[in-house]
């Protein structure tokens, strides 16, 4: 018997990337899932792919009607509700404080944090009638380490995860768990879109990010293992599952220890040249 044996699934972004292999694995673990997305083609293909145990639900998690329809159509086609994953979301966008477009940030609370807060607003009444539930909120490093990602996207992220602990402490009492999934660097196709390039080429071809996440992972990461949507979605069906019964309101930070302390390879190095500079510094007092 699967891990998610009998239970359904609703899982924004699914089209693609995190939200893709998400449904796949949770569907290999004997889940129904609705995949919820805005791109029908992309949707309906891996609806089909998964078979009778998925539907596609087009869905912009923007538009509150959207999400009611997601909820209400996933729950009349397969009866319950057990989970809710909130992975829908836009890319970071670097603009300086004194050139924010406002609209965007709208924009960005609005996919990451109204989005999320709909999502739990229709899911909940049938998860609170079952006595169950796990609501997983995909956020992002970002949201509690600056500097990294753009301040509409952190500022969002950082809202979605106290949102989560927010809900969680009301939410407990009716079986309801709640909790924040938030990875580091994955090597999606959200890279490339932020650069222009088509969505679908980008999702299709993810040697370009894994190639650029690499550079960079001896200096902020301390495994060296380029983060992939498994790595995420391995760690949802966690949240998802009744392993995790005693998780909630808890931030589940997937980033290869990114979060955790300055990685001994970049120190060394660090460290190298400081006592440089400190040694050159007494010789020069010396003479």
């Amino acid at each position: 018997m699967g891990a998610l044996e009998g239970k359904v699934a609703v899982i924004t972004g699914g089209s693609s990337g995190i939200g893709a292999r998400t449904a796949e694995l949770f569907v290999e673990a004997g889940a129904r899932v609705a995949i919820a997305g805005r791109r029908r083609a992309n949707g309906e293909r891996l609806a089909k792919k998964l078979g009778d145990a998925a539907i596609f639900v087009q869905t912009d998690v923007s538009r509150e009607s959207d999400v009611k329809a997601m909820i209400g159509q996933a729950t009349a086609r397969f009866g319950r509700l057990d989970c809710l994953v909130n992975n829908a979301g836009t890319g970071s966008r670097y603009d300086a404080i004194a050139d924010l477009d406002l609209d965007r940030f709208d924009a960005a609370i609005g996919v990451h944090v109204r989005g999320v807060l709909a999502g739990m607003k229709y899911a909940v009444p049938i998860m609170a009638a079952q006595k169950s539930g796990s609501v997983i909120n995909v956020a992002s490093i970002n949201g509690v380490h600056a500097g990294l990602g753009g301040v509409y996207y952190s500022v969002a992220k950082a809202a979605t995860i106290h949102l989560t602990r927010c809900a969680a402490m009301e939410l407990g009492e009716k079986g309801i768990r709640v909790n924040t999934l938030s990875p580091g660097p994955i090597a999606t196709g959200i890279f490339g879109k932020g650069t222009g390039i088509d969505h679908d080429e980008a999702d299709e071809h993810l040697e370009a990010a894994e190639a650029a996440i690499s550079t960079i992972l001896p200096q902020w990461q301390p495994l060296p293992y380029v983060g992939r949507a498994e790595d995420i979605a391995q760690a949802a069906l966690f949240l998802a599952s009744d392993a995790s019964r005693l998780l909630t309101g808890h931030n589940l930070v997937v980033d290869g220890g990114m979060s955790a302390g300055w990685p001994a390879g970049a120190t060394r190095d660090a460290l190298a040249c400081f006592r440089k500079a400190v040694q050159t510094s007494l010789s020069k007092q010396r003479t």
